[in-house]
């Protein structure tokens, strides 16, 4: 049977139409930000989309690592049926510490055995606008106001350490034998039990369900940072959690366990001076990431 130049002209077409059809089930995935500036340390959102056959084998984005940016908070994976086709969503939070303008690279998805890249993402990360323009406001000086109550203040402080001394008075005579044997024994814990009994009343007063978000993790973090003290005897107290994370490198505790205990302390400085505000999911998760690495921590030796 002869073709004509009319029918092959419509089995091409046909034929074109059915690859682009596929293609464009392929062409699904696609990564999206909230916004394409901020500045320095202000987290910012990365949607993950992907919209394939149902059915499909599908290899989600591997996101260990964005070069030049941090993963603050790892949103789940969610999936959806529309049709023949399965949407999966997945809501990232992620922020930078370097200036300028950084690209978020294209990311790779397996979907069939077919790798697909999203397409690249620029965000210009700066610093809060200045201007030298404007005026300084000098310190004001200090302006002295009449106190008419300092001669009162004056009888209460000499009373005071009149009872002062003669308490010092009563006790110096006292048989200290009799106060020693009147003294409880103090029973002290170890930095291990502290910090469990700290994170066990933490987790019983529900700051998060209260609204009370920012205290939760202002707490969460300081019972880390009283442990790593008393445990460790590194200087954690006056430490930003950007020093203090340095400060953990030292100590040779697993990669994955490390970029937890990474992300949850970046996570509290989020919450603190961002004013972000993570779900109840992201809460737990980040409380049982402080507790393990309490754990683990209380295997060293001082």
């Amino acid at each position: 049977m002869k073709l004509s130049g009319s029918h092959i002209l419509v089995l091409l077409f046909l034929l074109l139409g059915g690859l682009y059809s596929y293609s464009q089930d392929l062409l699904g995935p696609k990564a999206t930000v909230d916004r394409n500036k901020i500045l320095i340390g202000e987290p910012i959102q990365l949607d993950l989309e992907a919209q394939v056959p149902a059915g499909s084998a599908i290899h989600w984005f591997q996101l260990d690592t964005i070069p030049h940016f941090d993963l603050v908070d790892r949103g789940r994976l969610d999936s959806s049926a529309v049709g023949d086709q399965v949407v999966y969503h997945q809501r990232l939070v992620i922020t930078s510490f370097d200036s300028g303008s950084i690209v978020i690279p294209g990311l790779m998805i397996e979907i069939g055995g077919k790798q697909i890249y999203t397409d690249s993402i620029p965000v210009e990360v700066g610093y809060s606008s200045f201007d030298p323009n404007k005026d300084y406001h000098d310190i004001k000086d200090i302006i002295n106001v009449d106190n008419p109550y300092v001669q009162y203040v004056i009888w209460v402080v000499t009373a005071i350490s009149l009872l002062s001394l003669v308490a010092a008075v009563y006790f110096a005579r006292k048989d200290p034998r009799q106060v020693t044997r009147s003294r409880e024994p103090i029973i002290r814990l170890t930095p291990y039990d502290e910090a469990k009994k700290a994170l066990d009343e933490l987790k019983k007063e529900k700051l998060p369900e209260q609204g009370l978000v920012k205290l939760y993790y202002t707490r969460l973090n300081d019972i880390l940072r009283v442990f790593v003290l008393h445990k460790l005897n590194m200087s954690s107290m006056e430490k930003t959690n950007e020093e203090l994370i340095m400060q953990l490198r030292q100590v040779n505790i697993s990669p994955h366990q490390f970029g937890q205990l990474s992300s949850a302390l970046r996570m509290s400085d989020f919450v603190k001076f961002a004013k972000y505000l993570p779900d109840q999911f992201s809460n737990d998760q980040n409380f049982d990431i402080i507790e393990s690495s309490v754990n683990i921590l209380n295997e060293f030796e001082e």
